[in-house]
């Protein structure tokens, strides 16, 4: 689920006699700040399944060690763990000062279908990103190694992300303004989830397909 930073709910003072007779104002609804947007387009495509992967990953740790290689080689599946989420943390990860990290991260960690996947993904989120002038960080805080199948690997990962913008729409005034200037000061975190298949080549594991379950 796309996580939204909470907000302290509205209180109302009792009403008055007085306050019965007063007109009611209508209230402008609030914009959704462009940095907020941004975060949850990302998380959105990332998806949002983390509970169902968490569900799957104890299933694979109920499993017989001997129906799962991931369970049975420790050395391997430490191994590649480790080299998908360094590749999750730079491949979800952008700065609109340094849009050549990117491009070098899917030029070193991608192969295959991934390229065009990870492309497609992120074209919408780094135009975004570059129109506020964003810094989006992605951490990767869990992964579980589904399956390892010789030099082949499926990894459920699960990352935590934050967006900031350092300029936004500045036509909002008054409450609205208020409201999106607050979340570009303090950032917006979301938590996402996905799967990512892996290939071994030349002692290292470059991501060969990305499954967002769907999104």
């Amino acid at each position: 689920a796309v996580l939204e930073p909470r907000k302290a709910a509205a209180t109302a003072d009792a009403p008055t006699a007085g306050d019965e007779k007063a007109p009611t104002r209508a209230r402008r609804p609030r914009r959704r700040p462009p940095v907020l947007v941004l975060l949850c387009a990302l998380t959105v495509l990332l998806g949002g399944f983390a509970g169902w992967a968490h569900a799957e990953a104890e299933g694979l740790r109920s499993e017989p060690a001997r129906s799962n290689t991931a369970l049975t080689d420790l050395a391997r599946t430490s191994e590649i763990k480790g080299q998908v989420t360094k590749a999750v943390d730079r491949l979800f990860s952008y700065d609109h000062a340094d849009p050549g990290a990117l491009d070098k991260a899917a030029k070193d960690l991608l192969t295959g279908k991934a390229v065009g996947q990870h492309r497609e993904l992120l074209a919408d989120v780094r135009e975004r990103a570059d129109a506020q002038k964003a810094v989006i960080t992605t951490t990767v805080t869990e992964s579980a190694v589904e399956r390892i199948d010789g030099d082949r690997a499926r990894v459920l990962v699960y990352a935590d992300q934050s967006s900031v913008a350092t300029r936004g729409d500045q036509s909002g005034t008054g409450e609205a303004a208020g409201d999106e200037k607050a979340a570009q000061d303090e950032g917006v975190y979301a938590a996402a989830m996905l799967a990512v298949d892996v290939v071994r080549r030349d002692g290292r594991w470059l991501v060969s397909a990305l499954d967002t379950f769907g999104r």
